[in-house]
Order: structure tokens, then C-alpha cells, then sequence
């Protein structure tokens, strides 16, 4: 007789942003946990936020804000929606203005103009997975601000794969 063998295969569960919120509504995920929701999967990808990095969200958030005005609405570490797979909290989005100011929804795909995450210790997360997510929503324009290299990644072309164009652009504001 052959001896039994048993493969196992791992498999993962995609969460929906229902099953997210549902998750936090029921207590499964704690107010003060620092996840996000990023391509159906809870991920822990905040970490607090040294001097640094808050300042960078800061001065970013007034520069924005200052060339603006009224013509986007400049948001910092809320939620975006990107289908029905992601729900991300990036550091600074800009979003369409709305009457309402999302009172209803999160802003989807459509209504950004910009994202911005500001990276010390997740320079890989937001170049990587972030980036990835992104793209295949459509958004025209993310940056990544490397607050340890001084450096700014601006990403553009998205494509389902991924962005098309990485360029890298030393920064003296940081």
C-alpha cells in the first residue's frame, strides 16, 4: 500500500472594506490598532510617527493647502477608498472638493488628485505594496517622501501591474 501523503495548500482571505469595518464594528480590530486595509489584506503599517515625519506631513499639508486654495481639498492620514479590496489611511491625500466634504463616502479613486505617504521606517510598504495598490486603482500621481535619504519618489503611469515610471528626485525640505 502507498504510504498517504497530504499536501496543504495555504490560502489567503481577501477581506472586503465590509468585512473591515464589520471587523471593527464587532471589536475584532481595536480603535488604537494602527492597521489598514490595503489589497483585501489587514495590514499593521503605521508606526508612530518620530518628529521628522510628522513635521514632513505638516509643512507638506501647508505647501499644498497655500497653492490649492479652494481647488482641492488637502487631507491628512483618513481614509480612501479603492474598491472594494483596499481602504488605505495614506499621509496625505488630495482629494476633489465636495459640497458634503465626504460626509457619505470616502473618497474613491476618481476623486484623487494626489497621494503622498511620507516614509521613515516604511520606505519598502509604500514603494512596494502601496504603490502597487495605487496603480491598478488608477492613481495618476503618488509620491513617496523618504524623510531618512532625503529623497522624493514620484510615481506615475499606472498600469493593473503597476506603475510605469519611478523617478527619483533629491529634496532639501525634508
Amino acid at each position: 500500500m502507498p504510504p498517504l501523503t497530504s499536501k496543504t495548500e495555504t490560502i489567503l482571505r481577501m477581506w472586503t472594506v465590509r468585512d473591515y469595518h464589520q471587523m471593527a464594528a464587532a471589536g475584532i480590530l481595536q480603535p488604537e490598532e494602527a492597521v489598514e486595509l490595503i489589497s483585501g489584506q489587514v495590514i499593521s503599517t503605521m508606526t508612530p510617527q518620530g518628529a521628522p515625519h510628522s513635521s514632513a506631513i505638516r509643512r507638506t499639508r501647508r505647501l499644498l493647502e497655500k497653492a490649492l486654495g479652494e481647488q482641492g481639498l488637502v487631507q491628512t492620514q483618513l481614509p480612501i477608498q479603492l474598491g472594494d479590496y483596499s481602504e488605505p489611511e495614506p499621509d496625505i491625500a488630495v482629494v476633489r472638493p465636495e459640497a458634503n466634504d465626504y460626509a457619505e463616502h470616502h473618497p474613491t479613486a476618481a476623486d484623487i488628485y494626489l497621494i503622498i505617504e511620507v516614509a521613515d521606517s516604511t520606505l519598502k510598504t509604500d514603494r512596494e505594496l502601496k504603490a502597487r495598490d495605487y496603480a491598478r486603482a488608477g492613481i495618476g500621481d503618488y509620491w513617496v517622501l523618504d524623510v531618512n535619504h532625503r529623497q522624493l519618489y514620484l510615481f506615475r503611469g499606472p498600469t493593473s501591474e503597476g506603475y510605469q515610471h519611478e523617478i527619483v528626485l533629491l529634496s532639501r525640505w525634508l
